[in-house]
């Protein structure tokens, strides 16, 4: 016998999004600020996770980042990593902005595939989700991270590269030209101390 089924009963006996969403173990670190960071990260992702109606792996915390970046996402990794110098000096910038800035990549991802990295819907998901201004650069104080640099020239004056963009002119991978005056750049003698 055909035995005709109500649509609406599978909805009703549904579970809500609410209910669907589990705890997931928070990953302990013995540096207190580090633990600090990673307790900011789970309740962002359940933020995003009671907004969204669904659930979302946890990200891979690292707190190995040199540099000027105070983070990075690795998207096809699930890998969250932190620059702790710039934590240090910035602990609540890294709450409020680093952190969410940092999920929301990862978040555009599961939920959008391979986008522009500060495209609409990263921008929609800070909005929407932790009430921030989008911003795609920070403005922390980077001299206490900056590597050696090395002077180079051109008819505005000295301009320092790093030592990464060095190394390129060097091995003659890469030629830099100024941004304003459009010259090529010049190495500037290294005199040694003495």
């Amino acid at each position: 016998m055909f035995k005709s089924l109500n649509p609406f009963r599978a909805l009703q006996n549904a579970p809500s999004p609410q209910s669907m969403l589990k705890a997931h173990p928070v990953v302990t670190f013995q540096d207190p600020l580090h633990q600090q960071m990673a307790l900011q990260v789970e309740h962002c992702y359940q933020i995003a996770e009671s907004k969204l109606g669904r659930c979302f792996p946890r990200p891979e915390i690292g707190f190995m980042l040199r540099g000027k970046s105070a983070g990075t996402a690795h998207l096809q990794l699930n890998k969250l990593r932190f620059n702790p110098k710039l934590l240090n000096d910035n602990q609540q910038a890294f709450l409020d902005d680093v952190i969410p800035h940092e999920i929301c990549h990862l978040l555009a991802f599961q939920l959008y595939g391979r986008v522009k990295p500060h495209g609409r819907e990263w921008q929609s998901l800070m909005q929407s989700l932790y009430g921030r201004v989008p911003r795609t650069t920070h403005s922390f104080d980077t001299r206490a991270v900056e590597g050696k640099t090395f002077e180079y020239r051109c008819q505005c004056g000295p301009i320092k590269l790093s030592i990464r963009r060095h190394n390129k002119v060097i091995r003659g991978e890469t030629q830099y030209r100024c941004r304003r005056c459009g010259q090529q750049l010049r190495a500037e003698p290294r005199i040694p101390p003495r």
